[in-house]
């Protein structure tokens, strides 16, 4: 599994979401399952990127309730964690491709460097601080084709 993230909401941008579709879509492609955090944004953006090349779509939930999840995803799993489902998201994963920025994505981002996974960031924020840094991506192709550089085949 792959895991994708990025910010939810309704406020983010046309280019992040096409990013985020096209990053589900190329990893479904490549045989792997793609987790979110199952909700709106980035998350069903790569959900259904991932539909629409036929692959599976699995949804971590923040709360209790299964209907909160997006339309796109496959299986939806309802932590009742929070926040807290972030790390379940990183932790299940074998890579991070995230997509935009927002404190619950840095959050899963700083999960994934501390679990030494491979992750890079498209789209989204600069991090200063201590090496290693955050590798970034400047296309959906690139950040996919980083992660599985990097990862077992499915």
């Amino acid at each position: 599994m792959i895991a994708v993230v990025g910010p939810g909401g309704a406020d983010v941008d046309g280019e992040t979401l096409a990013a985020a579709e096209e990053v589900g879509r190329l990893l479904a492609r490549a045989g792997h399952v793609v987790v979110t955090g199952g909700l709106d944004g980035v998350m069903a953006a790569a959900s259904r990127g991932a539909k629409q090349a036929g692959g599976i779509g699995v949804a971590l939930l923040p709360g209790d309730d299964a209907a909160a999840a997006n339309e796109f995803a496959d299986v939806v799993i309802p932590t009742g964690l929070g926040q807290g489902r972030n790390v379940l998201v990183v932790r299940s994963a074998d890579a991070v491709v995230a997509v935009g920025g927002s404190w619950g994505t840095l959050s899963e981002v700083a999960i994934a460097m501390r679990q030494a996974k491979p992750v890079v960031w498209l789209r989204g924020w600069t991090v200063a601080g201590p090496e290693p840094s955050v590798p970034s991506a400047s296309s959906a192709e690139e950040a996919v084709a980083s992660v599985l550089a990097r990862v077992s085949a499915p």
